[in-house]
């Protein structure tokens, strides 16, 4: 739950009942939308500022993510700024509230005198805000501060977010690598890596009892179309619990897996179960190959909307859409009808547990976080997710595997194909634009 600070500032000579009445209702109506509210109201300009020094007091030593400057009338700005110059460091939202009719008359309190005094004031302070204002007779701004709470919420918790990243630089990729120190300074996720050799050293000490565990408890929900290899089934639970000790112990939020290079070619095991484990048991964020920058998005998806924000990769584009799908996993979250593997085998690789499942159509917002020289910037589009035709990826033992994915309608394929950033991109359901778009202003992205 997003947590937020709660001002409602007005003039001393308006009639103090009527500020107090525009603040409670306003403070009322994004509890109601979900978001945890400390409250100070109301704050007015008196001439022994007692109301900024109430204020500052209250809010001093307090934990919040966001700090909602209501208001409720006209205010001088010095009033507010006394107040706000203390959590300068916090995203704030600018929120004017508005008047109201009686029978043909208009009534007001001067809320946008207020607000267009401070705007440009925040501007000029340098504070990172967002300035909402209602307007008599449509449906207050409840929903747009709310939003912009969320996503500062989910900015301070990137800042101290940690991924695992076993092994590094899959296949010598490049579009997956990260630089660290510009991550953690624009950004706040440490990625850290650590061997594969570690999670094999922690493979061997997983007990016979403890992986037919994870095949009774958590695999047996799985839709078999054929019974695989019981070895098989033994591997992926013991990696996934070698796996899980690493990211309990070290607290990570999101994890990826050296897969082709690494778990495929080294230790003759795909390692798509055990992300599905990971997923699904975990409530980790998922991908594979090394790609850091995936790992993020996929991070920043999910503290803004909750979901599992899954990957999918391109496999073609047509003139009107295109068809995104993965060679390995889905979490069971975007499953339509729930979890279906089989064993098969790509290639020369050996064969492995593949997950098979529909993925969920509807609308979609598909997202990349990436770097250009030295700046960070999001990439995002939002589309109609369908079911895809019949298709299949030519290397697979036949009869082919139907791959998990979707083909996603887009306004424009060329405008996305000339931006395209990688081929991993980050799904989520829903168009999620709004809240992307609050949390990249508030960390300095550039939406493209």
């Amino acid at each position: 739950m997003a947590k937020a600070a709660f001002v409602g500032f007005g003039e001393v000579n308006t009639p103090i009942d009527i500020i107090i009445k525009k603040c409670e209702d306003a403070a009322a109506s994004l509890e109601k939308e979900g978001l945890e509210l400390v409250k100070v109201l109301p704050v007015t300009d008196d001439y022994e500022e007692k109301d900024v020094k109430k204020a500052v007091d209250a809010l001093k030593g307090q934990d919040f993510d966001c700090l909602v400057v209501c208001i409720a009338g006209w205010i001088p700005t010095h009033a507010v700024v006394k107040v706000t110059e203390h959590f300068r460091h916090i995203p704030m939202v600018l929120w004017g509230l508005c008047g109201w009719m009686e029978g043909d008359r208009l009534v007001t309190t001067a809320d946008q005198a207020g607000t267009t005094a401070i705007r440009k004031t925040f501007y000029d302070l340098g504070y990172t805000f967002k300035y909402v204002y209602d307007i008599i007779g449509l449906p207050s701004k409840t929903k747009t501060v709310y939003n912009y709470a969320l996503a500062a919420s989910a900015a301070k918790k990137l800042r101290h977010a940690r991924s695992g990243m076993a092994g590094y630089r899959d296949m010598n990729l490049y579009g997956t690598q990260a630089d660290g120190p510009s991550l953690k300074r624009e950004i706040g996720p440490e990625i850290e890596t650590f061997e594969m050799l570690e999670i094999e050293q922690r493979y061997q000490k997983i007990t016979d009892d403890k992986k037919q565990d994870v095949i009774d408890r958590c695999m047996s929900k799985w839709n078999f179309l054929k019974a695989a290899n019981p070895e098989s089934m033994k591997k992926a639970a013991g990696y996934y619990l070698a796996t899980k000790e690493i990211c309990d112990e070290r607290g990570y939020d999101a994890i990826s897996l050296k897969d082709v290079d690494g778990m495929k070619k080294l230790l003759g095991f795909p390692p798509a179960p055990i992300f599905m484990l990971l997923a699904d048991e975990e409530g980790l964020c998922t991908i594979p190959e090394n790609d850091s920058l995936g790992n993020i998005t996929q991070l920043m998806v999910k503290y803004l909307t909750g979901q599992c924000a899954f990957y999918l990769e391109f496999y073609e584009f047509f003139t009107d859409r295109v068809l995104a799908g993965v060679p390995d996993y889905v979490p069971a979250e975007v499953t339509d009808g729930g979890v279906t593997v089989m064993p098969a085998a790509f290639g020369e690789l050996s064969e492995g547990i593949l997950n098979v499942s529909k993925v969920k159509p509807g609308d979609v917002t598909m997202c990349r976080l990436t770097c250009i020289d030295g700046s960070y910037y999001m990439h995002m589009v939002t589309g109609e997710g369908i079911t895809p035709r019949k298709w299949e990826e030519a290397g697979w033992t036949q009869p082919a595997p139907q791959l998990p994915g979707l083909e996603i309608l887009l306004d424009d394929v060329e405008d996305f194909a000339q931006k395209v950033m990688c081929q991993h991109y980050i799904i989520s359901y829903g168009d999620n634009t709004e809240v992307i778009t609050n949390l990249c202003d508030i960390l300095g992205i550039e939406i493209i």
